[in-house]
């Protein structure tokens, strides 16, 4: 479970987003007015979560200081606007191109990803390819889970989590994407039953023939 951030640390995160240089414990001391104890415990934190790393050792009468300076995961923890710039990417590629050819573009970028994922899938049963396409999606940041309907004993995955969903509440069309990448790693038909981009609470897809139980 990744660390909570306290404002002290944000502060420390700050100083050395400002300082690519790197800083030392004193330097962060004398810059936030506490105590070269404190500074140690914040650093400690933040350098066992990845946020800071010593970046070199500087001599000070004689002796090496560590100096600090934040990683990427640390520039990370601070406000960005991808939403906003993809968002505004989107619009312009689906105006510039019309919403049926925004589609198959979208259908083509999956494909792409199909071709460079699809090894992975390769010899395996449709329920393995399928727990294998959840920890792909996973890993990209989705909440994935696995049922059966009922009805049909067909597979459903359930999303409840969409990575890009302030973008795709914009320009639902990014959904295709999401469908013919799983039809195209799974080798099957995919249906979209709900969407949280359209106010449902969940996006489902239904895994059309693998009624595999698993």
């Amino acid at each position: 479970m990744p660390q909570h951030i306290s404002p002290r640390q944000d502060e420390i995160l700050a100083q050395l987003r400002d300082n690519r240089e790197g800083l030392s414990v004193d330097s962060l001391a004398a810059l936030l007015e506490i105590s070269r104890t404190a500074v140690q415990q914040h650093i400690v934190a933040l350098e066992g979560e990845g946020y800071i790393g010593k970046v070199t050792s500087a001599k000070t009468a004689g002796r090496p200081v560590a100096l600090y300076g934040i990683t990427d995961k640390g520039i990370n923890h601070f406000p960005k606007q991808y939403a906003w710039f993809a968002g505004l990417l989107v619009a312009d590629l689906q105006e510039a191109m019309g919403e049926e050819a925004f589609a198959a573009y979208l259908r083509r970028l999956a494909d792409k990803l199909v071709r460079q994922l699809g090894g992975q899938f390769v010899g395996k049963s449709q329920a393995e390819k399928r727990e294998l396409l959840q920890q792909i999606m996973t890993g990209l940041g989705f909440e994935v889970r696995h049922s059966q309907e009922a009805a049909t004993g067909l597979s459903v995955l359930k999303a409840v989590n969409c990575i890009y969903h302030d973008v795709a509440q914009q320009h639902p069309a990014l959904c295709e994407f999401d469908k013919a990448l799983m039809a195209g790693l799974l080798a099957t038909d995919v249906q979209q039953l709900s969407c949280m981009a359209k106010g449902d609470c969940a996006c489902q897809f239904r895994l059309g023939g693998l009624g595999d139980g698993g």
